[in-house]
């Protein structure tokens, strides 16, 4: 039988300090914690009962980044000395004792790799009031990486209250008092739709292993305002940790031709999420977080900056055997009636020859610059050859969708469409945003916005700010920035401008427009909306690591 839900801060805490959660039958059994250092660090306010079991803790499944969160508000708010070693120890023991399955953590994966907030289409198909609440402070990702038990997630609701008093009036209680509140709503609805055992984590943690990850990756990915990166990553393992390990990695930006060359270590927490860093010179530190996948032929995510999480590539690292591999093939569109040179990307490409299929109408007129990674091939395109997606077919199988055959750039679109930056340098760190020009072929209905639209990618454009006008005498564009010629906005310093009317921050709303020129000279140009507002005052984990800029525990 459903127990009654506790509807009071008091109420919430007895049911997980007034009785044993294991004394009631429906309740969850709890994580034993057995490691001494875990132990040692935390019962000295996390109380051990007879089954190893530490309160709170042991209620509880999150990311490396969750438990590192919860490590640094003990150290910040509550007085909580511990050393770097020993933080990490903690953070690596929870993270793979009581994580997530990769089932569990995919939905929210734009969590974790800090994807920018013009990125982020998920959608939340739970209790849109619930959504609602959440949504007040922080994402649904912060949500949707947790487990806990109905009780667990009442006391962190309660800790929201005694952290930010003002959420009450923001999110959580009605100001009438009539129904349930939304804090009451959102404690039941979390019980049951994240609990702590689901079927994902018993099988995930029954399976559960230090993953065989060393050797060579094929690395294919893609920066905004970069283009598509192509390269290679070695992976060595550390024989004194299983879960432990250092890369070399060494890629190229497709159309600058620019090379970089990186170095770096990593961990690999609940036997399948990465976290890294590597460097390639002063100042050039990534942060890498990937997920790899159960059958250890793939993995894939996110790197990027730390101080400025919008700037880093989506990488996709493919584990390179014997035979041929095909991952890419750049430029991906190309224009009838035209002779053009590609670079097919991969590994073990010194045998792939004339083989090589792009279907009817492309013809391979030759292949030059063959190295194991990569060749040149020169392709003819026939006038009359259809235009769509083309798969290319080669003695090492298929890679899907490689090209697209079109007739011209019929419009371009500038993403994102509606963007935001924050102004920052003074006092806090500014917020970036980066534009694209993508060039879009009508299809053969020459309607913009149907289904037979191909998308043709990255074009060359020239970038150019206008006034979004809202109000009389709107100054905006004097005072909120720049677009650089790739595409990037730098905003303007934070802090009251003496220079503007009323001493107002540098914020405010302009045009980002961009302006294609095709080959035979027409101008093609697009816009999008961008908001700059003030800087991020205070982010939802702002505890540094004493001593340490960079947080405690986590990634290496």
């Amino acid at each position: 039988m459903k127990r009654a839900l506790p509807r009071t801060l008091a109420g919430v805490a007895l049911a997980l300090f007034g009785a044993s959660p294991a004394s009631a039958q429906d309740a969850p059994r709890g994580h034993p914690i057995d490691d001494a250092t875990v132990v040692a660090e935390c019962s000295r306010c996390h109380v051990q009962d007879e089954q190893g079991r530490l309160s709170r803790i042991s209620w509880l499944r999150k990311t490396p980044e969750g438990w590192q969160t919860s490590l640094q508000r003990m150290v910040a708010l509550h007085g909580v000395s511990v050393s770097p070693e020993a933080a990490r120890r903690i953070v690596r023991y929870l993270a793979h004792e009581q994580g997530l399955a990769p089932e569990e953590l995919r939905p929210g994966l734009f969590e974790v790799e800090r994807w920018p907030w013009t990125r982020i289409d998920y959608r939340y198909e739970g209790d849109s009031e619930v959504e609602e609440t959440c949504l007040t402070c922080h994402s649904m990702g912060r949500v949707i990486t947790q487990r806990r038990t109905t009780e667990e997630w009442g006391l962190l609701l309660a800790t929201h209250r005694a952290l930010y008093p003002l959420v009450d009036f923001q999110a959580f209680r009605r100001a009438s008092g009539d129904g349930e509140h939304p804090m009451d709503v959102a404690i039941e609805h979390l019980g049951e739709a994240f609990p702590l055992e689901t079927p994902e984590w018993s099988a995930w943690s029954a399976t559960m292993r230090s993953p065989r990850l060393a050797g060579d990756w094929a690395l294919t990915g893609y920066e905004p305002g970069k283009g598509a990166i192509h390269g290679r990553v070695q992976v060595a393992a550390n024989p004194a940790d299983p879960d432990a390990f250092t890369t070399r990695t060494s890629y190229v930006y497709a159309e600058s031709g620019t090379r970089v060359e990186r170095s770096g270590q990593a961990l690999l927490y609940t036997g399948f999420q990465w976290r890294g860093r590597s460097n390639a010179g002063q100042d050039s530190e990534l942060r890498e977080v990937m997920l790899v996948e159960r059958d250890l032929q793939t993995i894939s995510g996110r790197w990027f900056r730390g101080d400025y999480d919008e700037f880093g590539p989506d990488v996709t690292l493919r584990r390179i055997g014997s035979g041929l591999l095909v991952t890419a093939v750049h430029p991906k569109a190309l224009a009838r009636g035209v002779t053009s040179t590609v670079t097919v990307h991969g590994a073990n490409l010194e045998g792939l020859g004339d083989d090589l299929d792009f279907g009817t109408g492309v013809t391979v007129q030759s292949i030059q610059g063959r190295t194991a990674s990569s060749l040149s091939v020169t392709l003819s395109v026939a006038p009359e050859a259809r235009v769509g997606l083309r798969d290319l077919h080669s003695a090492g199988g298929v890679l899907e969708q490689a090209v697209v055959i079109h007739d011209g750039v019929d419009r371009i679109e500038v993403t994102p469409r509606a963007g935001m930056a924050r102004a920052g340098g003074a006092n806090f760190p500014k917020g970036y945003e980066t534009f694209e020009a993508w060039g879009y072929d009508d299809g053969s209905d020459g309607e913009a916005g149907t289904d037979d639209d191909l998308v043709l990618g990255r074009v060359d454009a020239t970038w150019r700010l206008e006034e979004y006008a809202a109000t009389f005498g709107d100054d905006d564009i004097g005072f909120v920035g720049r677009i650089l010629e790739d595409g990037t906005f730098e905003p303007s310093l934070d802090g009251p401008n003496p220079a503007r009317s009323g001493n107002r921050n540098n914020v405010g709303d302009v045009w980002v427009v961009a302006t294609h020129t095709d080959s035979g000279g027409r101008r093609l140009s697009a816009r999008a909306h961008l908001v700059v507002t003030v800087p991020l005052y205070m982010r939802f984990n702002p505890w540094p690591a004493p001593g340490d800029e960079r947080p405690v525990g986590g990634q290496p």
